[in-house]
């Protein structure tokens, strides 16, 4: 890649990912756990980034709670002014918009890449080669990039991208963005051949997201606009406290993306990279616990994952266990998941993994917040 092009790699890490409760709670959410391997999944994030920034380039958006495990787990990489705590939870469109305000001042040429804090990446020199490609392609002009992953099944979770013509360089034009089809549109949208998962990487210059916010969130962009001109003042966190929660509550695929769409492919400056380079979200314990049953090649008939102090698994089949100081016999069951820490255990199947989050939400509706 080029040296002259100024890549800020900008990471999204303020969920709480509830879904992957009781392990991940609001102070130790999903992206500060070590899922998959012993670095973390922010630290891992940083990681793949490293080769095409420099350390001080990176930017992490995130909350009170997890900024110190976050500094703490990246205060060799990130300057701690860098990672910036949201006062409120406002989905991606205000995150990345700040981002884009904050850094727009110095250099609105700077290519920002917005990548979540907790996704796997299976051949990360893959990965590189798209990124780059992606940074080329946003240097460019006022253009957006998005990274679309290949589905390999109709995935009701996630958002697609509806894809068009093909262009020279291999990148594909953009002509629609659907959230959480239902199973019979996501069957559709598999066998069209032209739909992609919408991974949550995006590509743009610092100038072409903020004008962006300005076109789209008129009434937003102005607040991000104010906090931004605080940063690095005496006054910035008053200034931020005070402002950001009037920010609209909105992701960047709907307040961003969706509208940019609607100028029709060939006038959008929306361009697709197949993501082709084992992409995983890991949003549930059964997406864990096929990703790990992937690493690890179990090729028999039982297919039980577990992480724990010892495991005899009798007549049992397509089980994950976590639970790292206890010996764990199973039984005669299947398609389990059972989570256990300190103060809790999980019991559910692999195919209700993705409600697990609703138990995070009964927990806080009955005051029980030493759980959650």
């Amino acid at each position: 890649m080029s040296k002259t092009i100024d890549f800020r790699p900008i990471i999204l890490a303020g969920g709480s990912g509830t879904r992957f409760w009781p392990r991940s709670r609001k102070a130790r959410a999903k992206q500060v756990l070590a899922l998959d391997g012993e670095r973390t999944m922010i630290q891992r994030t940083v990681d793949r980034l490293e080769p095409l920034t420099k350390r001080n380039d990176f930017w992490v958006i995130t909350n009170d709670l997890l900024s110190p495990a976050i500094c703490g787990q990246l205060d060799d990489v990130v300057p701690s002014e860098q990672v910036v705590c949201e006062p409120a939870a406002r989905n991606t469109a205000p995150a990345a918009g700040l981002a884009a305000f904050l850094i727009e001042k110095t250099n609105p040429d700077a290519v920002l890449g917005i990548f979540p804090a907790d996704h796997v990446i299976a051949d990360e020199a893959a990965f590189l080669a798209v990124l780059e490609h992606a940074i080329k392609i946003a240097a460019a002009g006022d253009n957006m990039v998005v990274l679309g992953v290949t589905p390999t099944r109709p995935e009701t979770g996630y958002g697609y991208i509806e894809t068009g013509s093909a262009l020279d360089d291999g990148s594909l034009r953009v002509r629609r963005f659907t959230e959480k089809p239902n199973h019979e549109r996501a069957e559709e949208f598999v066998a069209a051949g032209n739909y992609h998962w919408n991974s949550g990487i995006f590509v743009w210059s610092a100038r072409t997201l903020a004008n962006a916010i300005r076109e789209h969130l008129s009434e937003t962009a102005p607040i991000l606009e104010e906090i931004a001109a605080a940063y690095g003042t005496p006054e910035f966190r008053a200034v931020f406290e005070r402002l950001y929660p009037q920010c609209e509550n909105i992701s960047v695929d709907y307040a961003v993306l969706e509208p940019r769409s609607a100028k029709g492919e060939h006038h959008s400056n929306l361009y697709c990279l197949r993501a082709n380079f084992g992409w995983n979200d890991l949003g549930s314990w059964a997406a864990l616990y096929e990703h790990q049953l992937e690493q690890a090649n179990i090729s028999d008939k039982y297919e039980n994952v577990m992480e724990s102090a010892g495991a005899l698994p009798l007549d049992a089949h397509g089980n994950y266990v976590y639970s790292p100081n206890k010996f764990v016999a199973l039984v005669g069951v299947k398609d389990l998941v059972i989570v256990e820490t300190d103060d809790a255990i999980l019991i559910t199947t692999r195919h209700h993994s993705q409600d697990v989050g609703k138990i995070v939400k009964q927990l806080a509706a009955s005051g029980r917040k030493e759980l959650i």
